[in-house]
């Protein structure tokens, strides 16, 4: 017997449609009977990756009797958390507040009018950690609702009124070169100098604050916050946490070492840290930087990338029912496979008979592969090359094993950023393959997630179709996708398209009276509040994203309104990003940017005539760069291109500061040496 999740395009909530739980999905339907009825809701947010939402899944909303409580008092909703951000937003602001921590699954109980009066998280079948079990929490609000009505109104009213005042902004104010100073000196203070990241455990990798970190590097010359940067990327790549055999990263490390992670892949992860290792690779120039970055777009490519393009949500934490069943091993498994090899693989990836992980192996750097190559004879290169090929054994074997289950709904915020990822290393890296799957995922993106009014969906599944209007973050990631896909191409479709997305930000989502933007659109669904989170989480904040392409999106086009949007959000948080830079790690990256003096090239000229011109701008790590590139001949759309022109009939590049640009080079060495001298 199934419930009306079996409609829905989610796998996550298609993972509870035979539940005996009498669920709805988020829908009018469902609020009008807790309307008609007066009946409390039940809200439950959480997401298909997650593995705590199937344990109180199993536990709980898979329990005849527990099913049966929840059905007699409760009005009860499923929503997934990444096809309703703002949902899943208001009601975890709500749950910080009242609880002092969030987390998913999370469980939320509302008033019929959708104002939440008690939050929490996971709940036990059986009362245990000081917490009680689910049925005895529904038997307590059960009560509440209908004994201490008064009580329960007094504390919804309280909770919607802290989360309205949460959505307003600070004062206007404006961050200059000190103040980042101060960031990076924050940033400090919370640095694990012994495993790298930021904290304690659990231990997020923080992708956004790595990349303002080089950024930095680049704007000051800060050893520093290069170091900062680069032992915890380097401390990340060798640990668990890092997938040694297929690429890419798990969500974080349960542990301060980064040796156990929660073994969910996450496709906003895997885009972001593949973005920090290539601007890592293109600042210090090392190989291992670049293989990194590499191993993870491929690794996407491989098991994150519909046949069309679209690239899908995540990979689950659970196979066969066990937390990292897919990715352990035991020593002897590692033995029979890797025959002579196998001990020197041991010891360079941590494998011991006792296992560092409930009695299994997590593959972790950790021996020196120069000192086991002297060990076995063998010199680093042919050692690595041995090494490579044990991957490979296992990865295969590995490949015979039931994966772990795949949320393959493709999300346009999500993947706005995996196509930035593509598009920029497969120009800074050389790779027309890699800018293949970029233009690919771009293509897939208008074809089934623009709809016929140019705006946006949210989500598409195959078979189902795009559904759920877009968020900012879809409009800001997507847009920073395209306008790098434009540089890496110059295809002046893609720069149009950016540009129209644009114009849906400041139309639907632009506060009237300046103040940055809101999460949802104008026309969205009225909710209890119009959110406007400008704090990053786990993605970058919606706001700061698009402060970030307004600004690069006003460089090439001159248009003066992107620039003040941009200039009017970014004041809105400048005292509190200073104050709290792990938390704005995207809002530190935009005020880099202004604070880098950032520059337009304008180059002119046919390929491959203007090539050598692109290579003196892409072989630096250059944030603060716009690029533009085109025929002389051509009627450009590009604002940055319009009438320049050929010097004595040579290809010319023009280095703009503000508009105002220097006096045009014909040759690539003096392109390089007028970049070196503006400190770009």
């Amino acid at each position: 017997m199934t419930n009306r999740l079996i409609q829905e395009s989610s796998p996550y909530l298609q993972q509870h449609a035979d539940n005996p739980v009498d669920w709805y999905p988020w829908c009018e339907e469902a609020l009008q009977r807790a309307r008609d009825e007066n009946r409390p809701i039940l809200l439950s947010i959480g997401y298909a990756a997650c593995h705590w939402c199937h344990v109180m899944a199993h536990e709980s909303f898979e329990d005849a009797e527990t099913a049966a409580l929840m059905n007699r008092h409760f009005i009860n909703i499923k929503v997934d958390r990444e096809e309703r951000p703002d949902l899943d937003g208001i009601y975890m602001s709500a749950t910080t507040a009242m609880t002092g921590q969030g987390g998913w699954p999370m469980t939320v109980f509302l008033t019929p009018d959708g104002r939440p009066f008690y939050c929490g998280t996971y709940y036990p079948k059986e009362p245990r950690y000081g917490m009680p079990s689910f049925r005895q929490l529904l038997n307590g609000v059960a009560d509440a609702w209908a004994n201490r009505r008064e009580d329960v109104d007094s504390t919804a009213e309280q909770v919607t009124r802290h989360l309205a005042q949460a959505g307003e902004t600070a004062a206007a104010g404006r961050i200059d070169s000190a103040d980042l100073d101060l960031a990076v000196e924050g940033l400090k203070q919370s640095f694990d100098p012994k495993q790298g990241g930021f904290g304690g455990a659990p231990k997020f990798p923080q992708p956004m604050v790595l990349d303002f970190l080089l950024r930095e590097q680049v704007r000051t010359g800060s050893n520093e916050a290069l170091h900062m940067a680069r032992f915890t990327l380097e401390r990340m790549a060798d640990g668990g946490i890092h997938d040694h055999l297929g690429g890419g990263f798990a969500r974080y490390a349960t542990d301060a070492g980064w040796l156990v992670p929660h073994f969910e892949k996450m496709l906003y992860d895997n885009a972001q840290l593949a973005r920090s290792y290539l601007h890592l690779w293109q600042v210090t120039g090392e190989a291992g930087f670049r293989a990194v970055a590499e191993s993870t777009l491929a690794y996407v490519a491989r098991d994150l990338c519909h046949e069309a393009g679209g690239f899908y949500s995540s990979e689950d934490a659970d196979s066969e029912g066990e937390e990292g069943r897919f990715y352990v091993w035991q020593a002897d498994e590692i033995r029979r496979l890797l025959g002579d090899d196998a001990d020197a693989f041991m010891r360079l990836y941590g494998v011991s008979e006792e296992g560092n992980w409930e009695g299994s192996n997590i593959l972790h750097r950790a021996g020196d592969s120069s000192e086991l190559a002297a060990q076995a004879g063998l010199s680093p290169e042919a050692f690595d090359a041995r090494m490579n090929q044990c991957r490979g054994i296992l990865f295969d074997a590995r490949e015979q094993r039931v994966r772990p289950g795949l949320d393959d709904k493709v999300l346009t915020a999500w993947n706005g950023l995996m196509l930035t990822a593509y598009a920029e290393a497969g120009r800074f890296l050389g790779r027309p393959d890699l800018l293949e799957t970029a233009i690919r995922n771009a293509t897939f993106l208008r074809t089934h997630l623009r709809r016929d009014d140019g705006r946006l969906w949210r989500a598409w599944k195959d078979g189902v179709g795009p559904r759920h209007n877009a968020y900012l973050e879809d409009y800001a990631c997507l847009c920073e996708g395209l306008l790098a896909l434009y540089e890496a191409t110059f295809d002046e479709s893609w720069y149009l398209w950016a540009r129209e997305l644009a114009g849906h930000i400041q139309t639907h989502f632009a506060d009237p009276e300046g103040a940055g933007f809101y999460d949802t659109s104008d026309d969205h669904e009225r909710l209890i509040v119009r959110p406007r989170d400008l704090q990053d989480n786990a993605m970058p904040s919606g706001n700061a994203k698009a402060a970030m392409v307004l600004f690069r999106l006003g460089l090439l086009s001159g248009e003066s309104r992107w620039l003040a949007m941009a200039e009017a959000a970014l004041a809105r948080v400048s005292e509190i990003a200073t104050r709290h830079p792990g938390g704005f790690g995207e809002w530190l990256k935009v005020a880099s940017f202004t604070q880098g003096r950032p520059r337009e090239l304008a180059v002119i000229g046919d390929r491959p005539d203007i090539d050598a011109f692109l290579a003196a701008a892409d072989e630096l790590f250059r944030p603060n760069l716009v690029v533009a590139a085109g025929s002389p001949d051509a009627a450009h759309q590009v604002p940055l291109l319009r009438d320049r022109s050929l010097v004595g009939g040579q290809p010319a590049a023009y280095l703009c500061e503000r508009f105002t640009c220097q006096t045009p080079v014909t040759d690539a060495g003096a392109l390089r040496e007028l970049l070196s001298a503006a400190g770009t």
